[in-house]
């Protein structure tokens, strides 16, 4: 449930902030943000008596005292806790005031409240700047406690909730995180295409992008408007093209004046003009341009089939094949009719990807890399991850805690299959069968991170049937250098491998899974020319989400999820 009338967490639960003499103006706003009022250490006790412009909104308003003030709990997005805001009646209309939602901009002198309140400090209003009001009787995000199931039928308000809203710091956080880590590690950010003529998995599950369609529904509506010229308009116009041809040969031959001749060999190009453009309208036929009994994709936007990428990972090889070390950070798409709590059409994927490096060396990011997030967020976010503690996930801060301090389990694909294959004789059971060769299900993976070693594992040297073509293959030739990182609560987080650098190998791997080798040319050169020992992994943000709040589905981690039915906004 979403708690949207919540307390102030204690001020010892907000991050430290330093302690000054005045409170600052945001740099780019006329106000105080809230979180540098109520996130001191002091709970903002130290500023009583400094006057400040506070805005925003309204989680939860009441009139007192016979109606002669009221309380606002404000809140401006800064932080989980709110700002106590006291107005009296001779300030403002308190009945505009009140209502959860509303959007309002106050003066007043901050003032420590009476004894025995939780607040440390209070703002006492003398002036009310703006009020953005709100019909409580309309307004679909009221003050009770909602299911994130109904937020997300409204995506357009959800983020006013404590939830979201902690959620939405929480991400940009991590988001934060992942460009510190790899900036501090000398790696270059580079921006890869959305729209790709790859398919990096192989998986065929990809949007396509076209204008053939759009363009096939004009042209279809033009043709109704205005009709392609019958027979009878081509023949009429190449009589034409043939009179005002025959019209110049006798001009010649009766050596009329040049300004005679010129102005017939005009009528000439004219008409022949206007016959070749009906001759070219005569062609045009309703629906999707198609050769051979297929689509014809010469005709689309990009002369070729485009599509969402599903990955950053083949174009960012480029660029670790010149500048050695780089990472791509943007969204990615999937066109898998899933409707789990696991898959989105849209996400987010963080890809590094590293020159002269080996699997050894892609494990040794990857650990490196989720415990800086987690260290991250437990350093710069934890008044939002005590709020996720108490309302969804009782252990997230100690899963942090522990992911960050702990030396990662490392068991090869053989090893955790020979330990699936022992749980089952003991007695457990799965809903996947455990077999050498199958491609571990979350079950499997859950239970070796939750069960078995309690703790973080990665787990490397997969067979080479469950993988992709660019996968270093091992000498046993069975098997390829890929690793996959698994924790509590979501199995894989990351999947990664050494990248295969040997021009023969990938060509011949290509062909293996059925792959065309023309789109992969490019890729193939990357072997072809200067090949180096090349490594890499993709992290899902979400899932990264999901593994540090505790919330169980991966909707509610993302501002606006799209999936099977759903693209709002």
């Amino acid at each position: 449930m979403v708690e949207t009338d919540q307390a102030a967490p204690p001020a010892g639960q907000l991050a430290a902030m330093d302690l000054t003499d005045a409170v600052q103006n945001h740099a780019f706003s006329d106000r105080v943000l809230i979180r540098s009022i109520v996130g001191r250490p002091d709970g903002g006790a130290g500023l009583a008596g400094q006057r400040v412009r506070a805005a925003g909104w309204v989680r939860t308003g009441r009139e007192q005292g016979k109606g002669t003030f009221a309380f606002l709990e404000l809140n401006d997005g800064s932080c989980p806790a709110n700002l106590q805001v006291i107005v009296d009646a001779g300030v403002a209309v308190l009945s505009k005031l009140v209502a959860t939602g509303t959007c309002v901009v106050v003066d007043g002198i901050l003032k420590v409240p009476p004894e025995g309140t939780k607040q440390r400090i209070e703002l006492r209003v003398e002036k009310v700047v703006h009020v953005g009001e709100v019909d409580p009787a309309k307004y679909p995000i009221p003050k009770t406690k909602l299911t994130l199931e109904f937020l997300r039928d409204h995506l357009h308000l959800r983020s006013r909730t404590n939830t979201i809203a902690a959620i939405a710091r929480i991400r940009n956080a991590l988001a934060f995180a992942t460009h510190s880590f790899f900036q501090e590690h000398h790696f270059l950010y580079v921006h890869t295409p959305i729209l790709t003529t790859s398919d990096c998995e192989g998986a065929g599950e990809m949007f396509q992008v076209t204008t053939l369609i759009s363009e096939a529904e004009k042209l279809e509506k033009e043709l109704i408007k205005n009709p392609p010229p019958s027979e009878a308009d081509i023949e009429a116009a190449r009589l034409l093209v043939s009179e005002r041809g025959e019209a110049v040969k006798q001009l010649k031959a009766a050596k009329a004046s040049k300004a005679d001749i010129t102005a017939s060999v005009a009528e000439l190009n004219k008409a022949k003009e206007s016959l070749s453009k009906l001759e070219e309208r005569s062609k045009l036929k309703p629906g999707i341009p198609q050769k051979d009994g297929k689509i014809d994709y010469t005709q689309d936007f990009f002369a070729r089939q485009a599509f969402l990428t599903v990955s950053g990972q083949l174009q960012v090889e480029t660029y670790a094949c010149a500048v050695s070390n780089v990472y791509t950070f943007g969204p990615t798409f999937r066109a898998e009719h899933s409707h789990t709590s696991r898959h989105l059409a849209e996400f987010w994927m963080v890809e590094p990807e590293i020159a002269f490096a080996d699997l050894q060396d892609d494990m040794n990011c990857a650990e490196a890399y989720v415990k800086y997030m987690c260290k991250w967020l437990l350093e710069k976010c934890l008044d939002d991850m005590e709020f996720m503690a108490k309302n969804y996930d009782k252990g997230c801060i100690d899963r942090l805690r522990m992911v960050a301090s702990t030396p990662f389990v490392r068991i090869s694909y053989t090893e955790a299959v020979e330990l699936l294959e022992e749980a089952v004789r003991g007695g457990k059971k799965f809903e996947n069968e455990v077999e050498w060769g199958i491609d571990l299900a979350s079950e499997h993976e859950r239970y070796l991170t939750e069960v078995k070693f309690q703790k973080p594992v990665i787990v490397y040297n997969y067979p080479k049937g469950i993988k992709a073509f660019y996968m270093r293959l091992n000498d046993d030739l069975k098997t390829v250098a890929a690793m996959d990182v698994l924790v509590p609560k979501v199995g894989e987080l990351i999947g990664g491998s050494q990248r295969e650098d040997r021009y023969d190998v990938i060509q011949e791997r290509i062909t293996e899974m059925g792959l065309p080798l023309e789109p992969y040319e490019w890729y193939l050169d990357l072997r072809r020319y200067g090949t180096v020992k090349h490594c890499g992994f993709g992290l899902g943000f979400e899932r990264m989400i999901l593994f540090a709040t505790g919330i169980d589905n991966i909707r509610d981690v993302i501002p606006f999820p799209r999936y099977p039915g759903r693209a709002d906004l």
